[in-house]
Formats: C-alpha cells, structure tokens, sequence
C-alpha cells in the first residue's frame, strides 16, 4: 500500500483524463438534483477495492483484461439531511510509467476531510437545459466519489449539472479544493511493456492486411507502390489465436525497432513486385508494421506467416495488396 499527498494539479488533470478517456464514473443521469431521491445509505465502508473495483475502467479496454466481477453499485441520489459525511472518497484509475519502464495502469483510492465546499456545492441544484446556450461538444465524467459518515456509512451522491448537462463549475472547482490522501494504489495491468517503449512500438496493433481483405479487394501493388522511403521502424505482433479470424485482429507487440537500411533496401524491393496475390484466407499469427520514423509515406503491413501478403497504405488512401514470401519474412526478423 502506498500513501502520499496528491496535488490539485494531480487532481485537476485525473478529473479531465477521465472526460476525455471515456472512463466509467460517477453517473449524473437526468432527473435534476433537487427531484433525485435520496442515495442510498450502506454499512461497512472498507475501501475502493473492495466497494468499487471497476471504478474508473476504460470502456475500450482489450478483452484480455481480467477484472473482478462487477458489483451491485448502491442507489446514486441527493444527500439526505439525516447523514453527515466526514470524508469524501474518489477512486478511480490512471496511467503512469512502470517501474522498469512502459506504462501501466493503476487503481487509486483518495481520501479526504476538509470537504464542506464539496458538500456545499453537491447540495447546489441541477440547472435547466438552455437551447440558448453554446455548449461544448467534449464529455465530462467526475470521478466516482463516495461520501463517508462518522459511522462509516456512505452514499454515492448526485452531481448537479449546468445548462449543458455537464457536472456544475462549482462541482468540479471544490473537488479541486481539499487535501486529498493516496491511501491506497493498486496495478491492474501493463498498458506499454518496456520492451515496445524501447522500440517506439505500440504495445498493440491491428492486422490491417486481415481487415482490408475481409472488408474490400485493395488494389494490386506493384513498381511506384512502394517507393524510395526514409528510415523505418518495425514493429512486430503477434495475434492470439483465438481472435485470428475476428473482425479486427489484436496483435501484441513481440520486437522491433529501426530496420537496419540493408535490411530496408531488401525489403523495398520485394514490396515493389509484381506478383499475383495467392488464394487464400489463412490468418497470419504474427504480421509487421513498418513505419516511417518521420511520419511521412505510407505505412505498410505484412504477414509473416499464413498467406504472406502484404498491404501499402498511402496517406491519400487506396491500399493496394501484394505478395510477400519468406525471404521478405526473414528480412523482418528480430533487429
């Protein structure tokens, strides 16, 4: 368990991550804050492991991803006049650098006391929606919070919103305010491995040569398809198997890095052939993504097993498809 003070700042930034991450948080819903009914009073608060374990999850996390089992969340509503909180609770998630490099996803729980502007804005009424008003089109979503009485008792409490039906400014400046405690962080899982960080890779990548084929007949490549390119990187994944034949194929990264020019001059060459593209729908478990490291030209894919096409995506668009062999495999091996 760790224990440390966080900053407004730290605060500030976790609350805007959250709105524009999608993540799961406190739900506003649509009755107004003075017609909610009251929040539901529980027993027993322990911790945010415990009461809210999926609090703060991305929405768009890999199915991979293994998570406690979702649990029954207690009735969101106005602060009833007989409960007096003491402390507030937010949990929720975030991303920070691993140990040994990359990046991981945690689960945090912070606490704090000195919460009577929190209350005081909490208790603010919900405006009414204004056509006249121009509103911004970003999502804001507040953390989960969670307010504590003496007892131990909490509710999760409604958030008033203004015209636009986003949290009210007063909402958002008082959870700001208070000196809010890191009483615990948890890993939930490794978002970039040091390896891939190393090598400028993403840690995932799609099968763009499954996808273009199974959606449309991308044009043949041939000479001008693939022409004189600057450095590249490669980047090296592999798909499991059992979403090989899926929609969009996840593949995780296994190596990569800049591809040394002897090995790109090779590469180039293969990539401009004119051969005829084979019958087959064979997934590839491992495909290459060979990136400009300027970001200029087209990115290019291919499968390192399977069928062994490979796929030119110029920026302009109109992917065009060819036929890559083992030697083009063996030109892309580890670097």
């Amino acid at each position: 368990m760790s224990r440390m003070r966080s900053s407004r700042t730290v605060l500030a930034v976790a609350l805007l991550g959250m709105a524009l991450g999608g993540c799961g948080g406190t739900e506003i819903g649509p009755d107004r804050a003075d017609d909610a009914a009251p929040a539901q009073i529980v027993d027993g608060w322990t911790s945010c492991a415990k009461q809210a374990p999926q609090a703060g999850e991305v929405l768009s996390a890999p199915k991979a991803e293994t998570s406690p089992p979702a649990t029954k969340e207690p009735t969101i509503g106005r602060i009833d006049p007989t409960f007096t909180p003491v402390a507030a609770v937010i949990c929720g998630r975030e991303i920070r650098p691993g140990p040994n490099g990359g990046q991981e996803q945690i689960a945090t729980e912070r606490r704090a006391e000195e919460i009577a502007p929190l209350l005081t804005a909490l208790r603010l009424p919900s405006e009414q929606a204004d056509e006249e008003v121009a509103c911004t089109l970003e999502m804001v979503v507040p953390p989960w919070l969670a307010l504590v009485d003496d007892r131990g008792r909490w509710l999760r409490p409604h958030i008033p919103t203004d015209s636009c039906d986003k949290p009210r400014t007063e909402v958002i400046n008082a959870l700001t305010g208070p000196r809010w405690t890191t009483v615990d962080i948890r890993t939930i899982r490794q978002i970039e491995s040091p390896a891939a960080e190393a090598a400028g890779c993403a840690q995932q990548w799609t099968d763009m040569v499954w996808v273009e084929t199974r959606n449309g007949t991308p044009g043949p490549a041939g000479p001008g398809t693939a022409p004189f390119a600057g450095p590249l990187r490669l980047c090296v994944y592999q798909v499991p198997a059992s979403l090989q034949e899926g929609e969009k194929p996840p593949g995780d990264f296994v190596y990569g890095g800049p591809l040394p020019a002897e090995r790109q001059a090779g590469v180039l060459r293969v990539l401009s052939n004119r051969r005829a593209v084979v019958d087959c729908d064979t997934p590839a478990t491992r495909f290459a993504v060979l990136r400009p490291l300027d970001e200029g030209g087209p990115d290019r894919y291919v499968e390192l097993d399977g069928c062994r096409r490979f796929l030119i995506v110029p920026a302009t668009g109109g992917a065009q498809l060819g036929q890559g062999d083992d030697a083009l495999a063996a030109l892309l091996g580890p670097v």
